[in-house]
């Protein structure tokens, strides 16, 4: 009777084996596009929703030489190189502004906002936070208002939809860090309801939940949502309150149900491939389009940027061509 029982188990956990490897199917990554010979680093990222076009700013940590950003259609072919004006070229986070259309870019480097003309790359000044603050992700709320964090203020700030001035939003110690990489509140994103901002904290590994209240708009008290996200960088809340956050350090991508359960774990580092990375290699931004999610591959070698090596720091400094990836918006 036991070897009965002992055989009816094996073969119970060989029907359920398939079945919970699926669940964490990585998944393909696909190579959507190779930016052009001697761009910047590849950073913050987002589709243009009335054609599809998507943009990549380029980030110098040094902030120094022109700022650009990268557009390529659909086809992951390049359509132009834009020369922003009125910024630096230590540039972060980037997004439409989804009432007035408007292009918006962080400027980490001059410590502004800056509104860029999409076809010219003329930039002028749309709020002025400061250098220190680190300026890093954008997001906005159903009455336009704007947000953007600061990484090493461990703020979040908040402007109308039209700019000009802003204010703390929160400013808390679960947004700042003592750990590596050296950045605090990065990638951003409400929930579906509006309930909550989602915020990732790259040297903590964390992802911070922080209540709205919805009459006043302020910020509520922030806990940590979830833990060990190895470089949590940029973020986004999908219609199902699933939070998909880029793991920088562990070169995947991390989606959480809306509890901070981990419900997939996409993508991984295959290696170089003539001097770019096969998948994804220090992904910092991830931006929704149609039927995938396009993937920045930072490829930042953080030894002269942090004073300390990480696992990938010998491998991005190999790479001599930069690239965006895509992977599937589905979890499988």
């Amino acid at each position: 009777m036991p070897v009965l029982r002992l055989a009816v188990a094996l073969f119970a956990f060989s029907v359920l084996l398939p079945i919970d490897a699926a669940a964490w199917d990585r998944g393909a990554v696909e190579r959507f596009a190779t930016l052009p010979p001697g761009a910047l680093n590849p950073e913050g990222i987002t589709v243009d929703r009335r054609n599809r076009d998507v943009y990549v700013t380029g980030f110098n940590p040094t902030g120094a030489g022109p700022a650009q950003i990268y557009v390529f259609n659909d086809n992951g072919a390049l359509k132009r190189v834009l020369s922003v004006t009125n910024a630096s070229s230590a540039l972060l986070g980037i997004a439409f502004h989804p009432r007035t259309g408007d292009l918006l870019v962080a400027d980490l480097g001059a410590g502004n906002v800056v509104e860029v003309n999409p076809q010219t790359g003329a930039g002028r000044v749309f709020t002025s936070i400061g250098a220190g603050a680190g300026l890093n992700a954008l997001a906005f709320d159903a009455a336009g208002n704007v947000y953007v964090s600061g990484s090493f203020s461990g703020a979040i700030y908040r402007t109308s939809q039209r700019g000009g001035a802003n204010s703390v939003w929160l400013q808390h110690p679960l947004l700042q860090t003592s750990g590596f990489p050296p950045f605090g509140a990065n990638g951003i994103d409400f929930n579906r309801d509006e309930t909550a901002l989602f915020v990732a904290n790259t040297g903590n590994d964390t992802v911070v939940r922080v209540p709205k209240d919805p009459a006043s708009g302020a910020a509520g008290t922030p806990v940590v949502f979830t833990n060990s996200i190895n470089g949590a960088d940029g973020l986004f809340v999908d219609d199902g309150d699933n939070v998909w956050v880029c793991a920088n350090q562990a070169d995947e991508i991390v989606v959480t149900d809306p509890s901070g359960k981990a419900i997939a774990k996409l993508g991984d580092f295959n290696g170089l491939s003539g001097g770019s990375p096969d998948g994804l290699l220090f992904p910092a931004s991830l931006a929704r389009g149609g039927d995938f999610i396009y993937i920045t591959n930072l490829s930042l070698d953080l030894r002269p940027v942090a004073g300390g090596q990480s696992v990938d720091s010998q491998w991005a400094a190999q790479v001599t061509r930069h690239t965006i990836s895509r992977i599937r918006a589905a979890v499988r």
